[in-house]
């Protein structure tokens, strides 16, 4: 499947190939991994519909959505998330796990958990043998606690975060997230569904510095480097 980069260039891309030169591990800082959020919204920003993002998708966002997960060493969604979406081994494919050894990574992210409640969902991916796993409850789910863990005692040096909402909005609060990726899909959903980030506003508002612009079928793919809040 074809995709239009419209920044920094315009040119096209093979939409399983266009994130192929993130290098996202060797920008890690020394206590944390290099944190990256992805998240889909409609043109009104809501991020759900009927209580799920498969409304929002399409065939381009499904592509980069996996050639997202084929680039960091680990995968952080929030409960809520993986209670929704119903998540199973985060790469189902060999050949993608094969690509995968090929990149220097582990054929399978580490996948992470966060719940102070330790209120956890009946889902395959916490119970597949084959799918590695840390599960942060109680005062160790503090996320940037949880984050130097990863690093600490997994050598997580790339993260990729999901979602939802809520987790989202303390990461950035927390000042833990490095890039956004957000897809915005041609639709309006209306309602008063939850936006893409939930929770107290950001003060002071970070900014964003707009590094690539991806288009297909009328769907938007940007991707922005988290900048220095404004004062």
């Amino acid at each position: 499947m074809e995709i239009r980069r419209l920044i920094p260039d315009v040119r096209t891309l093979e939409a399983e190939r266009a994130l192929d030169d993130l290098l996202l591990r060797e920008a890690a800082p020394p206590d944390r991994p290099y944190v990256v959020a992805n998240m889909v919204a409609s043109a009104d920003c809501r991020a759900s519909v009927d209580g799920a993002s498969a409304p929002l998708s399409g065939p381009a966002d499904r592509a980069l959505f996996h050639a997202l997960r084929g680039q960091v060493d680990a995968v952080l969604a929030g409960t809520g998330t993986l209670r929704a979406e119903r998540y199973r081994r985060l790469i189902r494919q060999p050949e993608r796990r094969e690509e995968r050894r090929a990149r220097g990574l582990q054929p399978d992210p580490l996948a992470v958990v966060l719940t102070r409640s330790g209120d956890l969902p009946d889902i395959e991916m916490l119970t597949d043998p084959e799918q590695p796993r840390a599960v942060f409850t109680g005062d160790d789910a503090d996320p940037a606690s949880a984050l130097r863990r990863v690093r600490q005692d997994h050598d997580v040096r790339s993260l990729l975060c999901e979602g939802g909402p809520t987790l989202l909005g303390s990461l950035l609060a927390g000042g833990l997230v490095d890039e956004l990726f957000v897809a915005l899909a041609p639709v309006v959903a209306g309602g008063d569904g939850p936006t893409a980030v939930a929770g107290p506003p950001l003060h002071p508002p970070v900014t964003l510095e707009l590094l690539h612009l991806l288009e297909h079928d009328g769907m938007l793919f940007t991707r922005y480097r988290i900048g220095i809040p404004r004062g």
